[in-house]
């Protein structure tokens, strides 16, 4: 019977196999935890190199949009009247229900 938690390991190049293991040797680690390793590691070199363009990209969309404002940002005077009229509609509310 053979061991449910042990990984299947076969090659079809004896010579691949023969290259993995002689690594995981090396490393003084399991032909199993030699690949799952170097999965991880490609897998979160992947990750890596998204966030890294993700971050580029947001820096470069962040910079576009703070170069020309809009109608969509508003200036700070509109934020401030914005604020102020928040507060009264609050204090109305307040009112009303009292």
């Amino acid at each position: 019977m053979s061991d449910p938690k042990a990984m299947n390991l076969r090659f079809p190049d004896p010579a691949q196999r023969a290259a993995i293991a002689a690594a995981a040797k090396q490393a003084g680690v399991s032909m199993q935890e030699y690949i799952l390793s170097a999965a991880y590691d490609r897998a979160t070199a992947v990750e890596r190199r998204f966030l890294e363009g993700f971050r580029a990209s947001m820096a470069h969309s962040g910079a576009a949009f703070s170069a020309e404002p809009s109608g969509v940002d508003p200036d700070s005077e509109q934020r401030v009247a914005e604020a102020e009229a928040r507060r009264d509609l609050d204090r109305r509310e307040r009112g009303h229900a009292a």
